[in-house]
């Protein structure tokens, strides 16, 4: 073919750099609205606040284990020696049924306790933003010790009327950390599913896993269980930015299962005398403390600022070569404006703040949510940012850590940035109570004293 013929001179310009320049710009905007990951959006979250009728005091919690009749004079000494010093005050609250003497722990009473808190906070949360149920396309539950057929997620889908195509998903048996591992779920199906409406919904029966036994390490958990729950409404349309509370920025899991201590270190089994319970082994600070660490590891170079791990890297050198003993803790604090710490125990909040060496601000919020609400399993974390907005401390542009720590061993980090002004006058958990806190340095409230 001639190379001067009109279809080859067509072609040249059609080729000249110019034009390819434009062809991949236009191809490289292209992928990035069509391809870049979706922003996953925290519209609002929903906590359950107990009837005061349901609270149980200290000296009332310790009355009912005796008149029961169930534990022997050691195991109700060293029950209420846990709970003198476990840090939890008398406005956190059971069940009815466990009220009841003896506690009621049926399957009944388990589904009468779910009941309870998930269509509460699930009302709540769609009467304050209007949302129709048939627009949930994404539903995730997490109860690790409370597993019923039909599941926790078929119960809301009935209650509720919601979709027949919902994608739903019922977790359990992971931990107070599943809370995280829930929001991480809808995260990976947002990457398929655009323009999605979810709802993750975090609780732990309290009803049908009183222990009965005499075995210490199983008693513990008698003692720091209270009642409470969360459901969250997380979405990835954009126009739902404009709305939302926070943006998730970054969700890290981290799995130290295959170790035996730190598998073994919190698990429901069977005593000697064939009473089933929650065994919390000796070493569960220092799993903790370990599952952190690694987190923290993969987490860091994300978030800290290029000064902190410039610092971090040097005296990991300066130890190997043996010039200095320890390595540099990275000031997080320089990260975030917030840090909510799972409520387990005092001894976890504890562990936390002396490894990240943060002040007693810093874990107002979780020693808070241990004193009122007691572990609230996988919702803790949720009380604690309810905790920072009702005191008005959550601003626009702020970040907030939460730490999840849960059985496997399991720890899991979630990063959100708040995007709108919060309002610290809207109605929550704490409003009724939050002019009563941060507690005291010996543990008790403004209730109390």
């Amino acid at each position: 073919m001639d190379s001067s013929s009109p279809f080859i001179n067509v072609f040249q310009t059609f080729m000249s750099f110019p034009h390819v320049a434009s062809a991949f710009v236009v191809i490289a905007v292209f992928s990035y609205y069509f391809f870049r990951p979706k922003c996953i959006y925290l519209i609002d979250f929903s906590c359950y606040q107990p009837p005061d009728f349901l609270r149980a005091t200290v000296s009332n919690f310790i009355e009912h284990l005796t008149i029961s009749g169930v534990f022997d004079q050691e195991s109700l000494d060293l029950q209420q020696k846990i709970l003198e010093r476990s840090g939890i005050g008398d406005g956190a609250s059971v069940p009815v049924t466990v009220h009841e003497i003896p506690p009621n722990s049926s399957l009944s009473a388990a589904r009468e306790e779910t009941h309870d808190i998930l269509f509460t906070v699930v009302e709540d949360l769609f009467l304050k933003h209007k949302i129709d149920p048939k627009s949930i396309d994404i539903l995730v539950s997490n109860c690790s010790l409370f597993c019923p057929s039909p599941s926790i997620t078929s119960i809301i889908i009935n209650r509720f009327g919601m979709r027949s195509d919902i994608k739903s998903f019922s977790l359990s048996g992971m931990g107070c950390s599943a809370g995280l591992l829930s929001i991480n779920l809808v995260k990976d199906l947002m990457k398929i599913h655009g323009d999605s409406l979810a709802l993750v919904l975090s609780m732990e029966a309290v009803s049908p896993n009183g222990y009965r036994g005499k075995c210490k390490s199983m008693l513990i958990a008698n003692t720091i269980f209270r009642m409470g729950g969360a459901a969250i409404l997380l979405s990835n349309k954009e126009q739902d930015k404009l709305k939302a509370k926070y943006k998730l920025q970054h969700l890290i899991r981290t799995h130290v299962g295959s170790d035996n201590e730190s598998y073994e270190s919190v698990m429901q089994q069977i005593d000697e005398e064939g009473n089933v319970g929650v065994a919390l082994s000796k070493q569960l600070v220092k799993v903790a403390s370990k599952a952190l660490k690694i987190n923290v590891v993969e987490l860091g170079p994300r978030v800290l600022p290029y000064t902190e791990q410039l610092k971090y890297i040097v005296s990991f050198i300066k130890r190997k070569w043996g010039m200095q003993k320890e390595v540099y803790t990275p000031n997080f604090k320089k990260a975030f404006e917030h840090f909510c710490i799972h409520a387990g125990g005092r001894a976890i909040i504890d562990g936390v703040e002396k490894h990240l060496k943060l002040d007693k601000e810093d874990v107002e919020a979780s020693r808070s949510t241990l004193h009122r609400y007691g572990n609230t399993s996988s919702s803790s974390l949720w009380y604690e940012l309810q905790y920072l907005e009702a005191k008005g401390r959550m601003k626009k542009g702020d970040r907030v850590w939460q730490i999840g720590f849960g059985s496997g061993f399991k720890s899991n980090t979630a990063v959100w940035k708040c995007i709108s002004e919060i309002d610290s006058k809207d109605r929550n958990a704490w409003s009724d109570r939050i002019h009563l806190y941060p507690v005291s340095g010996d543990g008790s409230s403004a209730l109390e004293t």
